[in-house]
């Protein structure tokens, strides 16, 4: 009876400290605050695995200029365009005034486009226009750097993603943003922005400066926040479309892509087997590239899977997600500036972020399920896989809700 009472206490003992490791692991590390997300379209928050997408209602542009506030020291833009209107926030303003408070602040744009918003940008701020001319196409990044060198490690922050910054980007067609605030990661950006800039000073120095294909591979390309493993791309120096490949080729049951331009043939060469050896494959693409080859390819193999978005608005998004419902095949979310095309891979200035944590691709698939079955299209929901049942199956806990958003409950059979 007493070696019972004794297996007992130490079988209740060593539960108990799973007990704590998992409550110290679930309160240390939830909803992934370092890496935020947002959608300018309504989300489907039923099929959340415990982190729920958030769909900001015409308010995307408050919210850049929310970080915009947030700058102390330095603000680095590099935007394709941008253009003010009486329909979105004042963000020629939120600059001036961090400027006028003494931020450092520097503006790279298109060359090639209209730019009208920065008329009312205070006109001692340095701005640079990339080149035009035949050995150039477009600056086509959406990035913007805060306080990079910050000490504090809480403030360098990075904002990316799909959207240019105007009325329709912002309000109209569909696109997404992503904030991570992560000191190394500002840093890899600020050393691209330098680049172009020419300079790390406040004054670009066009002799030095770099655009397209004259830039170098000359950033990291691997970071971990917050255990996430982060990888970071630029074109045309890093050879995205490859990892875009790479990203695809890393399926092993489902994935999901939404794409404005997508020209790419070597990419639709690979999705095409994927589906055929029975990964579950969906994809929207904007009526804009109907008539390219990856279209025709993909349509008879796909069928009713892929949609081409044909509305009065653009489907603007750039994003690939990898395996969200399967947390032991690294889910993943690929996502920034670049199209899936030739011009995006070998001439244009893009970033790409890829992003592989299967919290993050849920919250990508919570958007993407949304806009597919708007649009007419009808997807079989995933059932969340994640690798805690590992731990329920071998110590006889559930655990519930996972992930979860800070309240979960524990049973056991031991306690």
């Amino acid at each position: 009876m007493a070696n019972s009472v004794t297996n007992y206490l130490n079988m209740k003992k060593s539960n108990y400290i799973l007990l704590v490791f998992i409550v110290q692991l679930f309160s240390s590390n939830v909803n992934g605050q370092k890496i935020k997300t947002y959608f300018n379209k309504p989300v489907d928050n039923s099929v959340s695995s415990g982190v729920n997408a958030i769909y900001l209602n015409q308010t995307m542009d408050d919210t850049l200029i929310a970080y915009i506030n947030r700058a102390k020291f330095t603000l680095d833009i590099a935007v394709y365009n941008y253009s003010a209107s009486s329909l979105i926030a004042d963000i020629a303003g939120a600059v001036n005034a961090a400027y006028a408070r003494g931020v450092i602040v520097r503006w790279i744009y298109d060359g090639g486009s209209t730019n009208s918003g920065l008329a009312t940008l205070n006109s001692a701020i340095p701005t640079l226009p990339s080149p035009t001319g035949s050995n150039y196409t477009i600056m086509h990044n959406k990035f913007m750097i805060v306080d990079a060198n910050s000490t504090n490690l809480n403030h360098p922050i990075v904002w990316t993603g799909s959207s240019n910054w105007g009325s329709n980007q912002f309000n109209s067609d569909y696109n997404n943003a992503i904030i991570i605030q992560d000191k190394n990661l500002a840093l890899a950006y600020t050393t691209e922005f330098n680049e172009m800039w020419g300079s790390s000073t406040t004054t670009p120095n066009l002799a030095l400066s770099k655009f397209g294909s004259f830039k170098s591979d000359n950033t990291p390309h691997s970071f971990t926040i917050e255990g996430k493993t982060v990888e970071l791309y630029f074109s045309p120096s890093d050879g995205t479309t490859n990892k875009i490949i790479q990203a695809v080729n890393s399926a092993n049951y489902s994935m999901y892509f939404g794409i404005y331009t997508f020209t790419e043939n070597d990419i639709s060469n690979v999705i095409i087997p994927k589906v055929q050896q029975g990964v579950y494959t969906l994809g929207i693409i904007d009526g804009f590239s109907v008539g390219y080859t990856p279209i025709t390819d993909l349509t008879p193999i796909m069928g009713g899977n892929l949609i081409i978005y044909n509305q009065n608005n653009t489907y603007h998004n750039k994003y690939l997600i990898v395996d969200p419902c399967n947390i032991n095949s690294d889910p993943l979310v690929l996502t920034g500036s670049h199209n899936w095309s030739g011009a995006a891979n070998t001439d244009n200035d893009e970033n790409t972020l890829i992003i592989h944590d299967d919290t993050i691709a849920n919250v990508y698939y919570q958007s993407f399920y949304k806009d597919f079955t708007v649009s007419g299209g009808t997807i079989t929901p995933c059932s969340q896989i994640t690798s805690i049942n590992e731990i329920e199956k071998s110590n006889q806990l559930t655990i519930y809700p996972n992930p979860s958003d800070g309240n979960f409950s524990i049973a056991t059979n031991y306690l």
